[in-house]
């Protein structure tokens, strides 16, 4: 008798399809796997277990779906074995009823069973164990791929594997932390010993890099955009001979620089654009020497309106976090810096005066907007950790439990609207008053 029977093997191979990415890697990694499977159908012995099926699939693919492992365990037993064991089978799936109800996700079932009875937690256990593992392995490849990265697609793969430990990092049960039976880790040699602490540091960790991931795609972004816009302004100086055009796409060829300017040099998108800038700034400026200081005026004129535009249109559908409003600033003040360069002499002068004056405004009005995000952000994520403390440690006094649950609900209430925290923080606040009506 073979130890994988060909049932179970098409319930799992068929099922492998819907897994992994669809580039070479994500191939490479189910024929990993199926491998694994088509050597247990070759070997000789018991039929495979539920756990030795787990165990060959969900270390590469730890979202595999529980549901179709336990399908194939259950295709994977001897013809007529269910008959024999109908009376077993019964008995087992009661205590197996008795110890789903137990693992529920319930401080108030779980507590007590956690302090008498730690072993019915097993499933819980299990399940935390591996998906702490899982959390800790995806996170140091993300940590990898993302802060070692050579290419965007390294930058993708690790936005990937961010995704994968934030997944598994939400399937821990933060409020259970406070109270995990040492008795389990003694009786059976588990070294795990995953404080509250340690989960806040591992979800900042992801959350760090989840927003560089973003930063690095954004920054990907812009440089093609800016460089694909450098070189269309390089080609129509070269190629048209009418003055009013040249001076169009010289203005084109500075706002593509600036804008190359704007990506964030910490960025691999930034360290290109740093050599693209080397290599076409010096060009740009024998053009405009060339050309003299009236129509230096009038390049700087029209890039700034270039800026302001492209600013205008960023801060269109607030609200927005933190880097976009960022970004916005950023563009206002590159449209600002133009303009003041802007000299006396020069018979636009009063126009650059006026456009001045209306852009600071502007700029003004992002920056109270950015500060109120800022602001808004941090309070919600302070409100947050304490929630998380809250409930992994729920005050025993009634009137301590109320004053605490105050606390918090004062402290969400100084969100501003406007923000991207704002929402949820009400979703909060809204939560926590239902609490304290019971």
């Amino acid at each position: 008798m073979y130890r994988l029977n060909n049932s179970a093997f098409n319930i799992l191979r068929y099922e492998l399809l819907n897994y992994g990415s669809d580039n070479e890697i994500g191939r490479i990694e189910r024929q990993f796997v199926t491998k694994r499977l088509k050597k247990l159908r070759k070997e000789k012995g018991s039929p495979a277990t539920l756990d030795e099926l787990r165990d060959a699939i969900t270390d590469v693919f730890p979202e595999f779906s529980e549901k179709i492992l336990k399908k194939a365990a259950g295709a994977n037993q001897p013809p007529g074995i269910l008959s024999k064991l109908k009376w077993a089978a019964i008995f087992a799936s009661s205590i197996s009823g008795a110890i789903w109800l137990v693992n529920l996700p319930f401080p108030m079932i779980r507590k007590p069973v956690a302090e008498k009875a730690p072993l019915l937690l097993l499933p819980s256990y299990i399940g935390m164990d591996n998906s702490y593992r899982s959390a800790i392995n995806a996170t140091e490849q993300a940590d990898f791929l993302v802060n070692q990265a050579t290419s965007i697609a390294d930058i993708k793969l690790g936005g990937k594997k961010v995704k994968l430990a934030q997944q598994n990092l939400d399937k821990l049960p933060v409020w259970f932390l406070g109270y995990y039976p040492q008795a389990y880790c003694g009786l059976l040699g588990c070294t795990w010993k995953f404080t509250f602490d340690e989960f806040e540091t591992a979800r900042r960790r992801v959350a760090r890099m989840d927003a560089k991931v973003f930063q690095e795609k954004n920054a990907f972004k812009s440089l093609t955009e800016a460089e694909s816009a450098l070189k269309l302004a390089k080609e129509q100086y070269q190629k048209t001979k009418n003055s009013g055009e040249k001076q169009k796409a010289l203005a084109q060829m500075q706002t593509a620089i600036i804008s190359l300017e704007q990506i964030p040099r910490q960025t691999l998108a930034g360290k290109r654009a740093s050599t693209i800038i080397a290599t076409s700034k010096p060009d740009l400026n024998k053009i405009i020497t060339k050309n003299g200081k009236s129509s230096l005026s009038g390049n700087l004129i029209e890039a700034a309106k270039v800026f302001a535009m492209e600013a205008a249109q960023a801060s269109q559908n607030p609200p927005h976090p933190v880097y976009k409003w960022e970004q916005v600033e950023k563009l206002w003040l590159q449209a600002i810096n133009r303009l003041q360069n802007v000299q006396v002499t020069n018979p636009n002068y009063l126009e650059a005066q006026k456009l001045l004056a209306k852009y600071q405004n502007n700029q003004g009005i992002i920056r109270g907007r950015l500060q109120a995000e800022r602001e808004s952000k941090q309070i919600l994520e302070q409100a947050e950790g304490q929630i998380e403390r809250f409930i992994a440690y729920p005050p025993s006094q009634v009137n301590q439990y109320k004053a605490k649950l105050r606390g918090i609900i004062n402290k969400l209430e100084t969100v501003k609207s406007g923000t991207t925290s704002y929402p949820r923080a009400q979703e909060l606040i809204l939560s926590a008053e239902k609490h304290l009506k019971k």
